[in-house]
């Protein structure tokens, strides 16, 4: 990856402007989208790359100068959707398209939308603060993820047999002064009191700290840190929650989820919000059982019969439970899983799905960004090269601290006998040493890898006429299918088998402790379940209607966590600080819980009998994969299962539950329910 320095955002401007020159002198329809769906090329190019780089770039200039080209891109972009020349060709094109494919007429549709979602069609003053307001929202997006990394909290804790020992190689060494002031080096050892650990508060580390640490002050005290910082990012959600209000207004719409959802399966919050309610009704009873389980059980270990549950206990005792109940030991499973067995994983899917296969790459000089990062071709024997996937896994300091697929170039036809190939960068954050050998995979890791490689793949099979419908550039509400459909496989024994070894004997997984682990998975769905519906309403309650009295953003969540989940609120805690997905999904969340209510169909209908078979994968693949956004979702998950995967509601549409809902065994207990409210 070399320095962008502005040449990414030249080339993209000198070859846009003569694409706008081109298309200002009208040529026929069809050119005119062809000649847009290029331009849109052309700075998705600059805007991915420089996306990819600032999140995952070791080196602070890279970072800077691609900060530098996504601005610079944006400005450009200004240019772009104000120019009333593009914007009255791309209406004629569609008003005139009657020879066009379907896709190129719903390309020549979209287009005219987005120009109109930038404001194009208003009066100078509004189009003015429109453009305003969207330069504002980006860089306060930017500003919330930059705290995040900047910001994680820690937690200084001493002794060091406090924590167990399993987890102290996450943690980081510190010592304590006579004086009591915690010191990263040991300095001279007549100073020093004692030795601790400096617990950084990000994400990971305190699910791996409450999971295993049985020092309820500890938990207490990451829970808190881990769930009140960055204390910066109340402000720029403040600021954010009103500019995207603002924004949605001058658009004409009463909020900005429902701006957002306009385009969507869902249509309106009038469709999403109902649909909320209902599941959060529908798992509330047995979401109460599954909490009044964990505190039974911290009662009964603490010898204190009235002794409550606090959210810092929860994921202690349910591992506890899950352990005991199934016979279960993280450490027993973790060696089944090294890093380059879960990669042949991944080839396994391919080969068995689609007939294809992943083929090493050597890397250019300057290609990449980091030492640890592999690329790999996707080759069908009939069909050749498919795309290309960048591999980066390991954990380091300054990278994006999630796991993601970021898009870097999208499909697209060039002429009757050139395809433009996708090209697509799979980023995790796998903690241990860059030798693939010896670094191991929780099952939950193994899951997250499936669920990443499924948007990898929605990208790398996309075979769209126009990269504005390549791969996941589909609905927000579609776009999470595939990638929760391939998490079904991270738990197959059928897979499993197959790539699951052990790191020193090389055994397959056994059969007896797949079903473990699945038993573990089944246990206290409900309330993750009431996590992800609680999750969502914030979500749309933040960037939903505003009411006339302002209330703080910590009272609003406060209340809905009272109101929606079988848990305590901790006063002092504010998760919705560092819950970036009010970023990247604003007043889109929901996407999440249609996404599985789609895939818990798909794989019942089409995945389960027979999950590896090449029918089953041409089916996807022909059927939905191939064609990214260039058809409406409705039509592409009907074509692949048939009836009963999702209903028309209010103007929208939402899943229909049925096979989701008797996976997690909701349905008899709303049954249940429902005759005792009768």
């Amino acid at each position: 990856m070399t320095p962008l320095k502005g040449a990414l955002y030249g080339l993209c401007a000198a070859g846009s402007g003569e694409l706008v020159n081109y298309i200002s002198k009208m040529p026929s329809s069809s050119e005119i989208i062809r000649a847009m769906d290029e331009i849109s090329d052309a700075v998705c190019s600059v805007v991915d790359s420089a996306e990819l780089c600032r999140q995952t770039h070791p080196d602070r200039e890279f970072v800077d100068e691609a900060n530098k080209a996504s601005m610079r891109i944006n400005e450009y972009l200004h240019y772009l959707n104000t120019n009333h020349t593009l914007y009255n060709a791309v209406k004629r094109a569609e008003h005139n398209g009657d020879s066009f494919t379907k896709e190129a007429h719903r390309a020549a549709h979209y287009l005219r939308v987005d120009f109109e979602k930038g404001g194009i069609h208003l009066c100078n003053e509004k189009l003015d603060r429109v453009n305003q307001l969207h330069i504002d929202i980006l860089q306060l997006c930017r500003e919330f993820g930059e705290n995040i990394i900047i910001d994680p909290g820690h937690v200084d804790i001493f002794p060091a047999s406090r924590i167990p020992r399993h987890i102290q190689y996450l943690l980081k060494p510190i010592y304590q002064s006579t004086s009591g002031v915690s010191l990263e080096s040991l300095g001279s050892p007549t100073n020093v009191k004692g030795k601790g650990f400096r617990i950084i508060t990000e994400p990971q580390t305190v699910s791996s700290i409450l999971q295993s640490t049985p020092d309820d002050e500890v938990r207490k005290m990451v829970y808190v840190k881990g769930n009140s910082v960055p204390h910066a990012n109340f402000k720029v959600l403040d600021e954010l929650i009103a500019a995207r209000h603002e924004l949605a207004q001058i658009m004409g719409y009463k909020s900005y989820a429902e701006f957002v959802m306009k385009p969507n399966m869902a249509s309106s919050p009038e469709v999403v919000m109902p649909f909320l309610l209902e599941m959060s009704r529908m798992v509330r009873p047995k979401a109460d059982e599954e909490i009044k389980k964990i505190r039974d059980l911290k009662r009964e270990k603490s010898c204190q019969r009235y002794v409550d549950l606090e959210p810092w206990d929860e994921t202690y005792y349910t591992a506890m439970m899950k352990s005991s109940a199934c016979n279960l030991d993280p450490s027993v499973v973790a060696p089944y899983f090294p890093l380059p067995q879960c990669i042949k994983g991944l080839k396994v899917l391919v080969e068995s799905l689609f007939g294809a296969r992943f083929d090493s790459v050597p890397l250019a000089r300057g290609e990449t960004w980091h030492p640890s990062v592999l690329k790999m071709c996707l080759h069908h024997p009939e069909e050749g090269d498919l795309g290309y996937l960048y591999l980066d896994l390991y954990s380091r300091k300054g990278k994006y601290p999630g796991c993601a697929s970021f898009a870097i170039k999208g499909g697209r036809r060039i002429s009757e006998t050139e395809y433009q190939l996708p090209v697509v960068a799979l980023v995790c954050n796998f903690s241990g040493s860059h030798d693939t050998s010896a670094v191991w995979l929780n099952h939950w890791e193994v899951e997250t890898l499936f669920h990443e490689f499924g948007h990898a793949l929605h990208s790398l099979l996309s075979r769209t006429d126009y990269q504005h419908f390549s791969g996941t550039r589909v609905a927000l509400d579609l776009a999470e299918t595939p990638s929760n459909l391939f998490e079904y496989y991270a738990w197959d024994y059928r897979v499993l088998r197959r790539f699951a070894r052990h790191h020193s004997t090389g055994e397959a997984i056994p059969e007896k402790l797949v079903a473990s682990i699945q038993h573990a998975r089944d246990m206290f769905q409900a309330t993750e379940l009431q996590r992800q519906i609680f999750y969502a309403l914030i979500d749309q309650t933040l960037f939903g209607e505003q009411p006339p009295v302002t209330r703080g953003t910590s009272s609003i969540v406060a209340d809905l966590k009272r109101q929606h989940t079988s848990g305590k609120h901790v006063e002092g805690t504010h998760l919705h600080i560092r819950f970036s997905h009010l970023i990247n999904y604003g007043a889109g969340y929901y996407s999440y819980l249609y996404a599985k209510c789609f895939a818990a169909t798909i794989w019942k209908k089409l995945c389960q009998d027979d999950p590896l078979s090449l029918t089953t994968g041409t089916a996807l693949r022909t059927k939905f994969l191939q064609h990214g956004g260039a058809k409406e979702p409705a039509e592409l998950l009907n074509d692949l299962v048939g009836d009963g995967i999702l209903r028309y509601s209010n103007g929208g549409i939402v899943p229909d539950i049925t096979s989701f809902l008797d996976e997690v065994r909701l349905v008899e207990e709303d049954k249940r329910s429902r005759l005792l409210r009768n």
